[in-house]
């Protein structure tokens, strides 16, 4: 079996973090970039985080932000991830080596050229996501999965994942798959039948 992490992105309200832990989620995302529709402010993330169990991960979603605002969010969130979704360099990304806190840095494909950029970045993972010129990830948009190949990295996909086709996502082989659009009723509320069905659909390759 494919032990495959799940990361529910855009969480923006209690009761939706909840469906997606007792759904099977492993990991929560919490967008902490002001133009993204999903964006909650770290006081409203910081309740949200408090009523969670603490075998949940928790992600920080970051874009071009400074350095002491990530910070300031690792240290009140208790953030277990910092997922760095902007035009971050390598330089910035290693800057959080010394503390308490996986990354995860984002890049967003057009072609085999964006994935080979993932060499460049010493993180914990890499996450590839479909590009738009202009949105930082969110879109709904996808790329073709297959021009990945392998990388000897932790690989989150996201980008366009729904029900209908998280089981194929799966069954590439990432560490994990990361959910937002694909689920929601609207930006920053999930669908709680949409999000059941994923689960669902994937179920038989989790184990």
């Amino acid at each position: 079996m494919l032990i495959v992490k799940v990361k529910i992105c855009g969480i923006t309200n209690y009761e939706d973090a909840s469906a997606a832990i007792d759904m099977g989620a492993d990991m929560l995302g919490f967008n902490f970039y002001p133009e993204s529709p999903r964006f909650v402010q770290l006081e409203k993330a910081v309740e949200i985080i408090n009523k969670l169990p603490a075998f949940i991960d928790i992600a920080g979603v970051f874009v071009n932000s400074r350095s002491g605002q990530i910070r300031e969010s690792i240290n009140k969130c208790q953030l277990d991830w910092v997922q760095l979704h902007g035009d971050e360099s390598p330089k910035f990304c290693r800057s959080f080596l010394s503390l308490n806190v996986k990354t995860m840095k984002a890049l967003r494909v057009k072609d085999k050229t964006d994935i080979e950029r993932a060499e460049k970045y010493f993180t914990d993972a890499i996450l590839f996501d479909a590009f738009n010129p202009e949105k930082y990830g969110g879109t709904g948009m996808s790329f073709d999965w297959n021009i990945m190949g392998h990388i000897d990295k932790r690989v989150f996909l996201a980008g366009g994942i729904n029900p209908d086709n998280a089981a194929e996502a799966v069954e590439l082989g990432v560490y994990g798959i990361d959910v937002c659009s694909g689920i929601e009723s609207a930006p920053g509320k999930k669908d709680h039948k949409k999000m059941k069905k994923l689960f669902e659909n994937i179920q038989h390759l989790r184990g």
